[in-house]
């Protein structure tokens, strides 16, 4: 892609730089967090789909193993290949809004964009999100473009609207909360005039039939599974139990959201979201953005939502941010009694780089967090067991296959899906269970029958530690062997090993 030409620009390439490092240190370095784990072991038991999410982030897994085998950078792979997606259509949208201006903005765009935590981390993450991102925004821009043809021919082009379908339905079999974008989508044909005979066109609903296909590995999954997954995500939204109106839970999701989108951001978002929406665009933008945003507000008032469940809210609205913070990359002469253009623009410059600024700290103590020692060790011993787990597993696993070794064709229990997923990480091993009170993907894989009889690996730590229920179900269990994990001298956690003798499922 062309070079910036302005000299502001110039000044944040630097930290444009930094952000893409400290991104490859991560995704080279990087212990796989519990939840890329997971996912890497989804992908090593292919299916339809799975109990938890969608299929594809696993399906992606299943490829990138069989062609580069097991490291952080195959198991990250994907991330540059949805990253380079999403970057190359911001460019594509930037050049479609402003036309000249496109390249510059474009880079003001990136720059906002990596200068979220929010997307900082969960395009970094071999999460489903990175994906999620990608075909959402794809989408959106295919839908774009069919209803700004639309308002010129009363027709548009048909497969950037099948397109768009298409990338939508992709979206959802990465995580479900793509289907906001497809409600907003309906929302906003419904709410503007000129788009209202759409729905007397045959080709919206082919659209839609189109989306409901890539569906069908989801469904056939629940069919044969007793509709598990659908289950699991209308209890995990509803609590008709304690139902009552929770206006901390709605403003705690307000103010994460706030600090992992960045302040700045927030603030430029909200001024882009109060301009006139004069093209379809910002209509489209508009539209996602309150749709998505309102239901999971509703649904913090009621239960949980986590901020990242909005991350499809603002993607949109990063293109139409840069001529907030410049009236004009070239502007035209000023009248003789106007403000001086160099104020004007260095007030706004001084915004641009805080905000840079902002998410370079926050990258450099994720990347610190995450790939060289968890901040957390520095409060209580109990404080964010997550991130602790990404430490200390090449020690765990050598010392899981000296307790194997003389075993009766040993297998692998824990109890816990993280560590489970990390310990068939670390081992490269598919006979890794997870036993413990919360349903996950483990418990598909779980065949008692082809276990009765043979010893086990047993592996708990601090955190969910060793529960009667699962020794109860083997002979007999030696002496437990404690490994301390350490970095720099410092405590991160305790993980505890036993050796389980003839297993009996009970």
């Amino acid at each position: 892609m062309p070079a910036p030409r302005s000299s502001i620009l110039k000044a944040i390439l630097p930290l444009v730089t930094i952000f893409g490092l400290l991104r490859l240190i991560f995704w080279l370095n990087t212990f796989p967090n519990p939840d890329e784990a997971y996912y890497w072991v989804w992908g090593q038991h292919p299916a339809f789909s799975y109990y938890d999410h969608p299929p594809f982030q696993a399906w992606v897994q299943t490829v990138t193993t069989a062609l580069a085998g097991q490291s952080f950078w195959a198991l990250r792979l994907s991330n540059l290949l949805s990253n380079g997606l999403l970057v190359y259509t911001y460019y594509r949208i930037n050049k479609y809004l402003y036309g000249k201006d496109g390249n510059d903005f474009f880079w003001i765009t990136i720059a906002l964009l990596l200068a979220s935590p929010l997307y900082f981390l969960f395009l970094a993450l071999a999460w489903p999100d990175h994906w999620l991102m990608t075909f959402s925004l794809v989408s959106a821009f295919q839908f774009i473009q069919f209803l700004d043809g639309y308002a010129v021919t009363k027709k548009g082009e048909t497969n950037r609207l099948y397109g768009a379908a298409l990338t939508l339905g992709i979206a959802i079999l990465c995580k479900y909360n793509a289907v906001f974008v497809g409600l907003g989508y309906l929302v906003v044909l419904a709410t503007n005039k000129p788009w209202r005979n759409l729905f007397r066109d045959r080709r919206l609903y082919f659209a839609i039939i189109i989306t409901l296909l890539c569906l069908l590995p989801i469904l056939l999954w629940n069919i044969t599974h007793d509709f598990q997954s659908f289950r699991y995500y209308s209890d995990r939204s509803i609590d008709d139990a304690n139902f009552r109106l929770k206006f901390d839970q709605a403003l705690g999701f307000i103010g994460i959201s706030i600090l992992m989108l960045s302040p700045i951001n927030s603030w430029i978002m909200l001024q882009a979201l109060r301009r006139p929406r004069t093209s379809t665009y910002q209509t489209v933008a508009f539209g996602i953005f309150c749709v998505s945003t309102g239901a999971l507000l509703a649904i913090s008032l009621v239960s949980t939502a986590l901020y990242y469940w909005n991350i499809l809210a603002y993607l949109l609205l990063f293109p139409l941010l840069p001529p907030l913070f410049f009236t004009s990359i070239s502007p035209p002469p000023l009248p003789s009694d106007s403000p001086p253009l160099d104020s004007h623009a260095k007030r706004h410059s001084r915004l641009l780089v805080a905000g840079q600024w902002y998410g370079l700290l926050f990258a450099l103590l994720l990347v610190m967090h995450y790939s060289v020692l968890p901040l957390s060790v520095f409060g209580s011993a109990d404080s964010d067991p997550d991130s602790r787990m990404l430490f200390g597993w090449e020690q765990v696993g050598t010392a899981v296959q000296q307790q194997a070794t003389g075993l009766n064709q040993p297998f692998f229990i824990t109890s816990d899906y993280r560590s489970a997923a990390a310990l068939a990480y670390q081992l490269n091993h598919r006979e890794v269970f997870a036993i413990s009170e919360r349903i996950d993907q483990f418990d598909f894989w779980f065949d008692p029958d082809s276990l009765n009889g043979r010893d086990a690996v047993i592996l708990v730590d601090d955190w969910h530690p060793l529960q009667p229920a699962l020794t109860t179900q083997f002979d007999r269990v030696s002496a437990p062997q404690t490994i301390t994990i350490k970095r720099f001298g410092i405590w991160i956690k305790n993980y505890i090993i036993l050796r389980g003798y003839t297993f009996r499922a009970t």
